[in-house]
């Protein structure tokens, strides 16, 4: 789990740790692996910080998760920097940074990882998406979400064929407990979205809440 802040981080942390399996967080701050590690006591885990955008130390980070755990069966994507801004807002060097947390460090994951899941014939990379339609005053996050959705349909193109699935879960409305957008909602999507099998996987999926 690349990304493990309130809401649909530890959610789905939570929830794949419920169904037996070991989970290894990377977030940002220390801060959020101790939050991370309450919410897991109990379980099989390890929280590692790494910044999304700094590629050599999130690769260092992911390699200290595989040493620990073996190559991962799941991998969820769930890093964001999300924010208020305008057009003109932001300098150059400003949306650059958001990109490449919210972007960026999505290819580096899949860069780092996706090989060698594809070298054990299966496998499962999920990444957390949103804006299915541009927002007047968030434009870093309206023009970074369409890009995910294009690398997951350019990664599934890659690796389909070699038994891994490969998906943005688009969330269509306010992610906040006890609403059809609870994180919890969420998460059991996230693991449907794992334990499917068959021919019916698509690259791009929409949670569009549940009451």
């Amino acid at each position: 789990m690349i990304g493990a802040g309130p809401g649909i981080g530890l959610s789905v942390a939570r929830r794949f740790a419920r169904a037996g399996l070991s989970v290894g967080v990377v977030a940002r701050s220390a801060e959020s692996i101790e939050k991370a590690s309450a919410a897991l006591a109990g379980t099989s885990h390890a929280g590692v910080t790494a910044d999304a955008a700094d590629e050599p130390r999130l690769r260092a980070a992911l390699d200290e998760l595989v040493d620990r755990f073996g190559v991962p069966e799941i991998v969820v994507y769930n890093a964001a920097i999300i924010q208020a801004d305008a057009i003109g807002e932001l300098t150059a060097a400003e949306h650059l940074d958001a990109l490449a947390v919210n972007l960026v460090g999505a290819i580096t994951t899949a860069d780092h990882l996706l090989p060698r899941m594809a070298a054990t014939g299966a496998g499962t990379y999920l990444m957390t998406g949103g804006m299915p339609a541009p927002v007047e005053g968030m434009t870093t996050l309206s023009i970074a979400k369409p890009g995910l959705r294009a690398l997951a349909g350019l990664l599934d193109q890659q690796y389909r064929s070699a038994g891994l699935r490969v998906a943005t879960v688009t969330v269509t409305g306010t992610v906040a407990p006890g609403t059809a957008f609870d994180p919890d909602l969420i998460a059991e999507r996230y693991w449907q979205l794992h334990a499917e099998h068959g021919e019916r996987w698509a690259p791009l999926v929409a949670f569009e809440g549940l009451g």
